[in-house]
């Protein structure tokens, strides 16, 4: 079947062979006539097999005729990251060039003052991430009572990152009369009441086993000593055949660590994670597109719908923590039914995490070693160690072979372990000492009686101790047997 099977115009046809597509992937070819029909659509497809291209290229036709009035926009897909948003609005671009349709793109860390420019010249498709189209609803910049058509990609990785209450928020904005198309990765039970929620008699589609990885990636998996992960990855770098990376982390100060370790190897790489500025990503990620640079180091905001035309390799320099994210990781790679290579460098502990993906994709995945890096053995009760501070390249935890040592020949005593000479006795300081004084409480002033001594004076005779020279201390600090006179005055409580 080709493109003009589908019934798409001559105008998106003629896009797609300007970009060098001939045959439909076959979540295309399910999804394309369906969503031509007006039908809502309920995806499931593993990443990389071309959803964009399944509801993007529909789209156009279907927006073809009319026009979006101002601050309403006439589509909306929502997308979990500013890439994947990116992207999105990029496949618009290709393929809508012999359209007249306007685009908009609302993403975090860019200007208001454009996206609201936009917004007020009325535009056919919005792509937004659900913060920022949230933050112009918000304000008052954008009415969804316009929106026919509306698109949530990638489903599961929103509530993967929380975004789902803001998704159900935004659907509360667009009219019930809509068409809906609902893409996923994973089908579990939550995107599945989401889908029952926003769907009305959808078409479901299915074209591979949730989770399943593509059968073109090539996967291998190292277990080694913490300590030697890093360079069993600049081994790897080495001696396999690299045309460009992804190299994947768990945490982004991690990014940032080993894009600095593999810089200072001389290896041309990049860094990529949530935290930088969305201009620096931008500018990152076009380099990288562009074989500016060959290896970028990323955490998993780049594991999602990234299409990186001709990427050979995925490195896992961590074990991901959900079992999902290892699929969607070395989806980046073997996608339109070129090969790609995958290796997972796992340490001993990360044997649970190691046996939940194997449970996902049911199927174990094949180990291989190196020369000159040990190979140590997965361990199922794996974790605790990252608690007590790691372990060193013997396998002892850190510290415990100084405490061996010490066990064994007690230390020589250090300074700090000599005994002390005693400080010897300051001199006492001249002058008269006091009791420290009891708190004033409201009844001493209603127990004072008009020949008495003022509370301060009474205060300090309770505490009161006999001086060295016999005498006793019942005088106001700083005036003597001599009081002044606004000491001495009477004292009239009420009611007496």
């Amino acid at each position: 079947m080709s493109f003009a099977d589908l019934g798409l115009s001559p105008e998106v046809l003629q896009a797609v062979r300007d970009a060098g597509y001939e045959t439909p992937t076959p979540i295309q070819e399910q999804a394309i006539p369906y969503v031509l029909m007006g039908r809502d659509v309920l995806g499931c497809a593993q990443t990389g097999t071309g959803k964009t291209a399944g509801f993007t290229l529909p789209m156009l036709d279907i927006l073809a005729a009319g026009r979006a009035r101002a601050r309403m926009p006439r589509s909306l897909i929502l997308e979990p990251t500013r890439e994947l948003a990116a992207q999105v609005a990029q496949s618009f671009e290709t393929y809508g060039k012999h359209h007249k349709l306007t685009m908009a793109l609302l993403i975090g860390g860019e200007s208001f003052g454009d996206q609201e420019k936009k917004l007020d010249r009325g535009v056919d498709v919005l792509i937004a991430t659900p913060g920022r189209l949230l933050d112009l609803i918000d304000r008052g910049k954008i009415l969804l009572s316009d929106t026919k058509l509306l698109v949530i990609d990638e489903a599961d990785r929103m509530l993967d990152m929380g975004f789902i209450p803001d998704v159900e928020r935004i659907v509360s904005f667009i009219p019930k009369i809509r068409q809906t198309l609902f893409f996923s990765a994973t089908m579990p039970p939550e995107i599945r009441r989401l889908a029952d929620a926003f769907l009305m008699n959808p078409k479901e589609i299915s074209v591979a086993p949730p989770a399943s990885p593509a059968e073109t990636v090539t996967q291998a998996l190292l277990v080694v000593d913490t300590m030697d992960k890093r360079e069993t990855l600049r081994r790897l770098l080495r001696h396999e055949d690299v045309k460009n990376a992804l190299i994947f982390c768990n945490r982004k100060r991690d990014v940032d660590i080993l894009y600095r370790s593999l810089a200072k190897h001389g290896f041309d790489v990049a860094a990529l994670h949530g935290d930088m500025p969305q201009p620096k990503r931008t500018e990152t990620l076009e380099r990288f597109k562009n074989d500016e640079v060959r290896l970028l180091v990323c955490s998993d905001v780049a594991a999602r719908g990234l299409d990186i035309q001709g990427l050979s390799h995925v490195f896992n320099f961590d074990v991901p923590h959900h079992a999902e994210d290892y699929v969607h990781r070395i989806g980046r790679t073997g996608r339109a039914g070129r090969d790609g290579r995958a290796y997972t460098i796992a340490a001993s502990e990360d044997g649970k995490a190691v046996a939940a993906i194997e449970a996902l994709i049911r199927k174990p995945i094949p180990r291989t070693q190196l020369d000159d890096v040990p190979a140590v053995e997965l361990s199922l009760e794996g974790g605790d160690h990252r608690r007590r501070g790691g372990r060193d390249r013997n396998g002892r935890g850190r510290g415990e072979g100084r405490r061996r040592r010490e066990a064994q020949a007690p230390r020589e005593p250090r300074r700090d372990d000599r005994p002390k000479a005693p400080a010897p006795r300051q001199p006492e300081p001249e002058g008269p000492r006091f009791a420290p004084a009891r708190p004033v409480r409201p009844e001493d002033a209603l127990e004072a009686e008009i020949a008495g001594a003022p509370i301060a004076l009474a205060a300090h005779r309770e505490g009161a101790r006999p001086r060295r020279d016999g005498q006793n201390e019942s005088r106001v600090i700083g005036f003597g047997n001599d009081l002044p006179a606004f000491l001495r005055r009477p004292v009239r409580v009420a009611g007496a």
